[in-house]
């Protein structure tokens, strides 16, 4: 499990095993060939009543437990963090520092490594003690204001935008700026990753419109949120949905050509304000007239930026997605594979999230031959 193919191949890492976010950074290093130990506590499980091998967030890489109460475990612990070049964990702060692995203790024994810490407020702020999860942290920072219809509340969003998004894969692009640092001049550094600061790097061009004017700051009210005709989904006769992004004049154009609406004086203007609601109306109707797979046999492919709307039970049997082996079967599950791909350094097929357990005296063999 530790010999790993991948552009990360031979990159050492210590995992502090969590919940939320850091493990799905953990997992994606170890997807790109990064050796991987999981440092779990006794007795510690996944919080959902399911098989430990579908938390897939686990997968490409095996635990050793460890009671950090034990003196013999903390000094296991220390061996490993001595070989390694990468830390991550999740922990609220002040935990590692209780545990007697914060910043400082760790790098006084070893200068040279990465020390990555993700938590949702941040090591510091009025927040930064405080419980949390996704919603609360994309929430202060302005992206779940813009989602859903403008006449209720905000839709609680799927754990994308701050625990993958501005979490894990901002601590993953720390990781390896620091990582390149460190390699170049034996310093480490700590990556303090805080979900907030993510999200509202993310929201960089929305504060870009909202500094000349052109955000609205209104649900459903602006172009790519569901306030305009030509950027939203519709329904279709099968109950089904289609989207439509046809942001740009020449796809809009596309869009009515291939509906047979060019003419049609309610389309004459794409961006006006006053023309959104009767565009809306129309295509609400047309899209009604045909199935999902009929749209799809008119639209896709073409470039009126057009997709069909599919469950997440049915991605993996997209056409586009299985052209291009996006997802894997691995053990019986069926999985998404590594992403990005890369022309030289092709990641391994991924693992279940149940690796199992790995002995200290063979991370040690591995590592002691690779320090």
């Amino acid at each position: 499990m530790l010999q790993r193919s991948g552009p990360l191949k031979g990159v050492r890492i210590v995992e502090m095993a969590g919940l939320g976010p850091a493990p799905f950074a953990a997992m994606h290093l170890a997807d790109l060939g990064a050796e991987v130990v999981r440092i779990a506590r006794p007795g510690q499980k996944f919080p959902l009543p399911i098989d430990a091998k579908y938390n897939l967030f686990n997968r490409s890489r095996r635990s050793l437990t460890l009671d950090l109460t034990k003196a013999r475990d903390v000094d296991r612990l220390w061996q490993l963090i001595e070989r390694a070049e990468v830390l991550i964990e999740g922990f609220r702060p002040g935990k590692m520092e209780k545990l007697g692995f914060g910043p400082e203790q760790v790098q006084a024994r070893n200068p040279a490594l990465v020390y990555g810490r993700l938590t949702g407020w941040g090591q510091e702020g009025p927040l930064a003690h405080a419980a949390g999860h996704d919603m609360n942290y994309a929430a202060i920072t302005g992206a779940v204001w813009g989602l859903g219809d403008a006449d209720r509340p905000p839709p609680a969003p799927m754990n994308l935008i701050a625990d993958q998004g501005g979490g894990a894969m901002m601590l993953n692009v720390g990781i390896l700026a620091a990582l390149t640092h460190a390699r170049a001049t034996g310093q480490g550094q700590v990556v303090d990753t805080a979900m907030t600061d993510g999200v509202n790097l993310l929201m960089t061009m929305q504060h870009g419109l909202v500094a000349c004017g052109a955000w609205s700051d209104k649900r459903s009210g602006d172009f790519i949120n569901g306030g305009v005709a030509w950027y939203r989904c519709y329904e279709t006769g099968d109950g089904k949905y289609v989207s439509v992004g046809c942001l740009e004049p020449q796809f809009f154009a596309e869009l009515l050509a291939l509906l047979g609406l060019t003419d049609d004086p309610r389309f004459a203007d794409q961006y006006a304000p006053t023309a959104q609601a009767s565009m809306m109306d129309a295509l609400t109707e047309i899209f009604l007239t045909a199935t999902q797979q009929e749209w799809c046999d008119i639209l896709e492919g073409s470039d009126a930026c057009f997709a069909p709307v599919v469950s997440l039970a049915d991605a993996s049997d997209h056409a586009h997605n299985r052209a291009r082996g996006s997802f894997v079967t691995v053990g019986g599950i069926e999985m998404p594979t590594p992403a990005p791909r890369f022309s030289r350094t092709q990641p391994d097929t991924p693992t279940t999230g149940d690796a199992g357990e790995i002995s200290l005296d063979e991370i040690l063999e591995h590592w002691g031959n690779n320090a």
